[in-house]
């Protein structure tokens, strides 16, 4: 009697495919360790440029003034110019004069956060 081969598939070709993928994947992601030292909430931003722009809130701080959408203010009014925001999500650009006293800065912000207006960015000069 002749005995019966039994049929397998070959695996090699399905470990070459296999290791090949994982080459791939090894070699196409990016791995950065400096991202992940700290565990930051970062908000999302579902607005377009074009609406950003629309309902921007512009902040002006050097030594001695205050600006509001380019207009010289007191902290007073300020706080009662951002009591009259509705939409919390309203971009806040800030811009602070590098030489201004810490103190000014934290009573700019503690304003903001009374208000609960924490989609801010602060604007910096590029270097060229």
């Amino acid at each position: 009697m002749k005995r019966r081969e039994q049929i397998t598939p070959d695996m090699t070709p399905l470990v070459d495919v296999v290791f090949l993928l994982l080459i791939f994947f090894l070699v196409s992601t990016v791995f950065k360790k400096e991202e992940l030292a700290l565990l930051l909430n970062l908000p999302a931003s579902q607005s377009s440029a074009e609406m950003v722009e629309k309902e921007k809130i512009s902040i002006e701080l050097s030594q001695t003034e205050l600006a509001l959408k380019g207009e010289t203010v007191t902290f007073e009014a300020l706080e009662s110019a951002l009591s009259q925001v509705n939409d919390k999500k309203s971009a806040v650009h800030v811009r602070i004069d590098k030489e201004v006293r810490y103190e000014r800065i934290i009573k700019l912000f503690d304003i903001l956060k009374r208000y609960e207006l924490n989609n801010l960015a602060l604007v910096n000069q590029s270097k060229q």
